[in-house]
């Protein structure tokens, strides 16, 4: 019946949910990176569909010193089924691409979603099982201390940073989930060709919105250190932040510190305290900036941010201080 078939679009969308659950059997589907001061290139955990490949011998070195179990491909029975489980839909995609059913994109596509969570799940309780199950005779032991990896994003495990994301399989994974509910909206909807259009770019905006940009940190004032000088943050109003491109946020206590370092990271933001209200933050590209040595910075910055102009000129005039921008702040 021609009511049963799929469109051209839903076709397409199916063909490239094949293509790239075919291509993902070989890449690495996540990976998990670790960096500390004594490891200035980082280390990499690559997790492929069927096997363990990166800085496998050297974590599984330093795992040992805090109790956590060695890595090995052969414990995982995940690493023998996967494969054929992706080969699956797949071939399933394809199958549905080719003889055009409605009813076999459906089944294809709930399934595919309810193994997507399920597999999302099962990684974070071998994530749990791996951080939580120590050795009690370790070398080193904190007492209430996991060294659970996190499911997607930046932790701070002791001096090591661990940072977990999709790699190109774990991309190409989400690719094809999103072109198969794509294609089944298109088909339950029965769109027109510019509703169609429509119902895709609304589908994308909405799956760009749940992945906004990380957003600052709340400093812990006597508690969290200066990722520059190694001072303890004892001054909120002179914070500042930096986001990296990996999501994870460095802390300063001064925007000197912060300068000191920013062209050592892959930036993608910088935030500032505003000095007028605690525990607020600003975009450093939108803050206005008072320097004067009345301020008395930690580090000698001697600079406040202010949210608004008015605030800032407000401040400066006693002081007899100019008011700049992050153009004439940054490094």
């Amino acid at each position: 019946m021609a009511n049963n078939k799929l469109s051209p679009v839903a076709v397409a969308l199916c063909v490239l949910a094949a293509v790239a659950l075919a291509v993902s059997i070989f890449v690495p589907l996540w990976r998990i990176e670790l960096d500390a001061p004594q490891y200035p290139e980082g280390l990499a955990l690559l997790i492929y569909p069927n096997k363990l490949s990166g800085d496998v011998d050297i974590i599984n070195g330093l795992n040992h010193y805090i109790g956590m179990g060695t890595l090995h491909a052969d414990d995982f029975v995940e690493f023998t089924v996967l494969p054929y489980i992706i080969a699956f839909f797949a071939t399933m995609s394809a199958l549905a691409a080719l003889v055009r059913r409605k009813n076999l994109l459906l089944i294809t596509t709930i399934l595919f979603v309810l193994f997507g969570i399920g597999a999302m799940y099962d990684f974070w309780q071998w994530e749990y099982a791996y951080g939580h199950n120590l050795n009690p005779n370790a070398a080193i032991k904190v007492p209430g201390m996991a060294y659970q990896p996190p499911l997607i994003g930046f932790k701070q495990l002791l001096n090591f940073g661990a940072y977990s994301i999709p790699d190109i399989g774990g991309w190409l994974f989400i690719a094809a989930g999103i072109s198969l509910l794509l294609a089944s909206i298109l088909t339950i909807r029965k769109p027109k060709t510019s509703s169609s259009a429509i119902t895709v770019l609304l589908s994308m905006a909405l799956l760009s919105a749940g992945c906004g940009n990380p957003s600052p940190e709340p400093i812990a004032v006597n508690q969290d250190q200066c990722n520059s000088c190694k001072m303890t943050i004892t001054d909120e109003r002179f914070a500042c932040e930096i986001i990296n491109t990996k999501g994870r946020v460095f802390k300063y206590d001064d925007l000197e510190c912060l300068k000191s370092s920013r062209g050592n990271l892959e930036v993608l933001s910088v935030w500032v305290q505003d000095f007028n209200a605690t525990g607020q933050w600003i975009q450093a590209e939108k803050a206005h900036y008072v320097t004067a040595e009345a301020l008395r910075s930690p580090m000698g910055g001697n600079t406040a941010a202010f949210a608004t102009l008015s605030a800032a000129q407000h401040y400066a005039a006693p002081l007899q201080a100019s008011v700049t921008n992050w153009d004439n702040k940054k490094p």
